[in-house]
C-alpha cells in the first residue's frame, strides 16, 4: 500500500494581540484535524499573534505571553496530530518571525524566516532578525520544507530545501490583499514548483487588520504547476489535503477548487471585510456617516450596510442653503434602498452663529474658502457629537483622488475613524457603484438590486459648499486627474514621462503641487482599506515638509 500523508489547512482569521482567542481557534482547527485523521494541522504565518504586529513584537512582556500561550497550546494538543502555527520566537536578544510545530505536548520544530520583506507595508528588518536557512523536518513518512511567506518569493531557499531532502513544501503566509496579488502569488509559487519538482501548499490567512485585508485564496500545486486545490478568497475555510507517495514522489490528490472573484468584486469584498473586521476587532458594532446625496457617501453607506447590516448604519443629512433638492432626494433614496436610518440636521443655524462670532474679526474681508470650510467643519463637529453620544464609529467618505490632492477639509469631512474608499480613485468609485447595483453576494448584508440611484452616479460631482459649485471648477475632470495621479502616485512617473504620454504640462505640474502640499492632511487622515500597492500610509511614505519639485 502506498504511503499517505494527510494535511488539514485552516485558512482562518486571527486578531492581533488576542492570544487566548487565537490559541482557541488553533485548538478548534486541531480538533477538526484529529477527527479527520490528519497527520498535521497547518495554520498561517503569525497566526497566534495576528498579523501584522508592528512594534507590539518588540515588547518583551508581549513575547513572554506569546511563549506561555504557545507552551499551553502544545500541552493542550498533545494527543493527536502535529500542529503548525506561526508566532514570534525570542532567542536571547533576537526576535524571529517563526513557524512552530507542536507535537506530543511540546514544540518539536521551529522554522525561522530567512528573507524578511522590507517593502510595501512590510518593515520586518526593523522588527526581526533574519535567520539562517532552516532545513527540512520530518513528520511520519515525509520530509517537509517550510519557506515562510517571503522565503518562497525567492528561488534560493526552496531550491536549498529540495537539495537537502524536502519532499513537500508548506508555505504559511500573511499576505495582504492588493489588486492583482493572487496572480502574482500563483506565478511565483508555480515557479518554485517547477524549479524544485515538489508539491507545494500555499496557505494564507484571512481578515482585516487596520488598513490591510488578508484575502486567503490559498492553493495547492503539484509538480508541473498543476492546481490540486483552490480555497476561496476572503472566506474562512478548512481543507483536507491528502498526499500519496508515488513512483515520481509525493503528489497531492485532487480536492475542491473554488472559483475566485474578478477584480471588481475582490476590491469591493476587501472594503466590506475591512469595515467588518475593523469594527468587530476594535469593539464597535454601529456605523455613522454623513449622507450628502453624492456618490462617495452613497458607496460608503452601502459598504457599511453590507458589512454591518443596514440596522447598524445611521446616515445623517446635514443640509445648508447650498444643498440642492435633488441631493436631499438622493440621500433619502439611498438610505431607503439600503434600509438604513436617515436623520436630517440642518447646519444653517450653527453656521449663522459661527458667522456672528467671527464677524468682528472678518470685517472688511470677502467670503472665500474659509466660509466653505466652516460648513464642512460644522458637519464634522455634529457627526462627531453623534458618534460620542451614541457610540457609533464615524466613517469618512473621501476617495483617493480627493485625498491625493487635498480636496477635502481637515477636521471637517475628513473627521472620523475609518475610510473604506481611501484607496479607490473617483473613476473607480463610479464603476464600483454600478458593479454593486448589478451584483449581490451572500456575504452582503444589505439588500440586492439598485441601492444607489443612477442619478447619484451620473450627476456632476459637487461639494455643494457654494452656489452652483462643481468639482471640476477646482480640479481637472476626474478621468484626467486619475490618470495623472496613477502616474505620479502609483507608478512614480516623472512629470516629463506624463507629458510625453500626452498630458498637459501645466496640469501635471499643478497636480504634482497639490499632492505634495497635501501631505500634512493625509498624515492626519483616518486609516482606510488598502486596495493597491501604493496606498496612502505605509506603502507611500513622503515627508510633510518638502520643497523639492520635479523640474520636468
Amino acid at each position: 500500500m502506498a504511503e499517505r500523508f494527510r494535511l488539514l489547512i485552516a485558512q482562518w482569521n486571527p486578531t492581533v494581540g488576542a492570544l487566548a482567542a487565537n490559541a482557541a481557534a488553533a485548538r478548534t482547527a486541531w480538533d477538526q484535524g484529529r477527527a479527520a485523521g490528519a497527520d498535521l494541522v497547518m495554520l498561517p504565518e503569525m497566526f497566534l499573534t495576528g498579523y501584522q504586529t508592528q512594534d507590539l513584537v518588540i515588547r518583551r512582556a508581549f513575547l513572554r505571553d506569546v511563549a506561555a500561550t504557545l507552551a499551553q497550546l502544545a500541552a493542550d494538543c498533545a494527543d493527536g496530530p502535529a500542529l503548525g502555527i506561526g508566532a514570534p520566537d525570542l532567542v536571547g536578544d533576537k526576535v524571529y518571525n517563526a513557524w512552530h510545530v507542536l507535537h506530543r505536548g511540546r514544540i518539536t520544530t521551529v522554522i525561522r524566516k530567512h528573507h524578511l520583506p522590507n517593502d510595501d507595508v512590510f518593515d520586518e528588518h526593523r522588527l526581526y532578525t533574519a535567520a539562517p536557512v532552516s532545513g527540512p523536518w520530518r513528520l511520519g513518512p515525509v520530509r517537509i520544507g517550510t519557506p515562510i511567506c517571503e522565503d518562497a518569493w525567492h528561488p534560493d531557499l526552496a531550491e536549498t530545501l529540495a537539495e537537502t531532502g524536502a519532499q513537500i513544501l508548506l508555505v504559511p503566509n500573511g499576505s495582504p490583499y492588493a489588486r492583482g496579488k493572487h496572480d502574482l502569488r500563483m506565478q511565483l509559487m508555480v515557479a518554485r514548483v517547477i524549479e524544485t519538482g515538489l508539491p507545494l501548499v500555499y496557505l494564507n490567512m484571512i481578515g482585516g487588520q487596520d488598513d490591510q485585508v488578508f484575502d486567503g485564496a490559498s492553493f495547492v500545486l503539484n509538480p508541473g504547476g498543476r492546481l490540486a486545490a483552490q480555497l476561496p478568497a476572503f472566506d474562512a475555510a478548512t481543507q483536507l489535503v491528502d498526499f500519496t507517495h508515488t513512483d515520481d514522489g509525493w503528489r497531492a490528490e485532487p480536492a475542491p477548487k473554488a472559483l475566485l472573484p474578478d477584480a471588481w468584486e475582490q476590491d469591493y469584498r476587501a472594503m466590506v471585510e475591512s469595515v467588518r473586521d475593523y469594527f468587530a476587532k476594535s469593539g464597535f458594532s454601529r456605523a455613522l456617516l454623513g449622507l450628502s446625496g453624492g456618490i462617495d457617501s452613497a458607496i460608503v453607506a452601502t459598504i457599511a450596510a453590507d458589512a454591518l447590516g443596514p440596522d447598524n448604519v445611521h446616515c445623517v443629512m446635514l443640509p445648508s442653503e447650498f444643498t440642492s433638492a435633488h441631493s436631499l432626494e438622493d440621500a433619502t433614496a439611498v438610505a431607503r434602498a439600503l434600509g438604513a436610518r436617515l436623520d436630517t440636521v440642518p447646519i444653517d443655524d450653527p453656521r449663522a452663529a459661527v458667522g456672528r462670532a467671527l464677524a468682528p474679526l472678518f470685517a472688511g474681508t470677502k467670503p472665500d474658502i474659509t466660509e466653505e470650510n466652516i460648513q464642512s467643519r460644522l458637519r464634522g463637529l455634529l457627526l462627531m457629537a453623534l458618534s460620542n453620544k451614541f457610540g457609533a464609529m464615524l466613517l469618512t467618505t473621501g476617495n483617493k483622488s480627493e485625498v491625493a490632492v487635498g480636496y477635502c477639509t481637515i477636521y471637517g469631512d475628513m473627521a472620523g475613524g475609518y475610510n473604506p474608499i481611501k484607496d479607490l480613485y473617483k473613476t473607480r468609485v463610479f464603476e464600483t457603484c454600478r458593479w454593486r447595483n448589478a451584483n449581490h453576494r451572500p456575504w452582503m448584508k444589505a439588500p440586492a438590486g439598485e441601492v444607489i440611484p443612477p442619478r447619484v452616479i451620473d450627476k456632476p460631482p459637487s461639494a455643494e459648499l457654494r452656489a452652483d459649485q462643481r468639482d471640476d471648477d477646482s480640479l481637472p475632470p476626474y478621468p484626467v486627474l486619475d490618470a495623472i495621479l496613477e502616474g505620479l502616485v502609483d507608478r512614480e512617473l516623472s512629470v516629463a514621462e506624463l507629458v510625453a504620454a500626452g498630458f498637459d504640462h501645466a496640469t501635471v505640474k499643478r497636480v504634482e503641487h497639490l499632492i505634495f502640499i497635501s501631505e500634512w492632511k493625509r498624515f492626519q487622515s483616518a486609516p482606510g482599506t488598502r486596495l493597491t500597492g501604493r496606498a496612502f500610509w505605509l506603502d507611500r511614505r513622503y515627508p510633510i515638509v518638502n520643497r523639492w519639485r520635479d523640474a520636468g
